[in-house]
């Protein structure tokens, strides 16, 4: 039950401030999902931080991972976003935001994952 609660806490406090970012930088002048993107590669980098961090360290605390991988990354990014965003771009046939924002998307975030692997060794 308390490992429950930790990804409840963690999602919700993630989930938060994905909304406020999407309110701040999601706007209708911009036709760039500039939140959605920008909480995608953010958290892929956050994640890869505490894991690599969590992985170095002795003991491993799974309740640190699911407090702020599972919990909050979970909540903070958002597929469901990115695939309606990307839904949106095919629909008014924006290939170019499309490609993009996609691409953009994956390769950033796969990236934000090394580089928050590589920073946790910094710690």
């Amino acid at each position: 039950m308390k490992q429950a609660a930790l990804v409840f806490i963690g999602g919700g406090f993630g989930s938060v401030i994905r909304y406020f970012i999407g309110k701040w930088l999601n706007t209708v002048e911009n036709t760039f999902p500039y939140g959605t993107f920008i909480v995608n590669v953010l958290g892929s980098l956050i994640i890869g931080v505490i894991l690599g961090y969590l992985i170095r360290i002795t003991p491993y605390n799974e309740n640190y991972s699911l407090l702020i991988a599972t919990g909050f990354c979970g909540g903070f990014t958002t597929f469901s976003a990115f695939a309606l965003e990307n839904q949106l771009f095919l629909k008014h046939g924006d290939y170019l935001q499309f490609l993009t924002y996609t691409l953009g998307t994956i390769i950033l975030g796969i990236f934000a994952v090394f580089v928050g692997f590589y920073v946790s060794k910094l710690f």
